[in-house]
């Protein structure tokens, strides 16, 4: 008889960057409520402990840790202390990041390599971490948010750096689905479109209104939306699903 098709992902160890607020909280928040031992990772350690004591008024089980992911020695230390802790990184979600915007003439170095350091070798520094655990265990997810502006070069709040950055992402994510398959480790991607944040809440009504007129669905999406497919993308229903860029975006997307 076939197992029930389950999204459960009860005692495993997950952990999510930039976490504090917005699309990380509230992935944290979904993975915790299906079953899933969750790190707040944030730059901002007071704001990673007052969302995992939020969390944890709700039955979730949460550790808030600071960490800036474009640092590798700290990403290190970060996937040290959660061993030390808890145990191994079962599910990993590379989430932080920043947006940049503006025409690329009036991009400078400084903020060129800033977007790339956070958005893109972020993610290589934390896969890189948790990998051999991962791959002694012979199990895995690392789950990254990317974005459409990484499929169409931009827009929305997003410049060419941003979608640089982005597309490298979904480039990087398609790579980890081809080294760590052999291990039974999964990698796959989220690709938001306009998504109700507080990082989108600066964009002009007249902008938006545009946006939301080319969306089928009509509406923004919102922090769950996102939430809700990364938890699709770590439980065992999507056990054969690797290499995939999911378009969570309201139709954005669908030419």
């Amino acid at each position: 008889m076939n197992t029930p098709v389950s999204l459960a992902i009860t005692g495993r160890i997950a952990l999510v960057t930039g976490a504090a607020r917005g699309i990380g909280f509230a992935i944290a928040q979904a993975l915790g409520q299906c079953g899933a031992r969750v790190v707040v990772a944030d730059l901002d350690l007071t704001a990673a402990q007052r969302a995992a004591a939020q969390l944890g008024g709700q039955g979730i089980e949460a550790l808030g840790l600071a960490v800036d992911v474009s640092d590798e020695q700290q990403v290190l230390a970060m996937v040290a202390a959660v061993r030390m802790q808890w145990g191994d990184v079962d599910i990993l979600v590379n989430n932080a990041g920043i947006v940049s915007t503006g025409p690329l003439l009036e991009v400078s170095a400084a903020e060129w390599n800033r977007v790339m350091a956070i958005d893109l070798t972020s993610v290589f520094y934390c896969a890189k971490a948790v990998l051999p655990a991962m791959m002694d265990r012979r199990a895995g997810r690392i789950i990254n948010i990317a974005s459409v502006a990484g499929k169409r070069g931009g827009g929305l709040l997003g410049n060419s750096c941003y979608a640089a950055a982005k597309g490298g992402v979904i480039a990087l994510t398609k790579g980890l689905a081809r080294e760590g398959g052999p291990f039974n480790i999964t990698a796959n991607a989220v690709a938001p479109a306009l998504t109700d944040t507080e990082m989108t809440s600066v964009l002009a009504p007249d902008a938006r209104a545009r946006v939301l007129a080319d969306m089928p669905l009509g509406r923004a999406g919102t922090p769950r939306d996102i939430a809700a497919a990364v938890c699709f993308l770590a439980s065992d229903a999507a056990a054969f699903v690797t290499g995939e860029i999911m378009d969570v975006d309201g139709g954005y997307m669908r030419d």
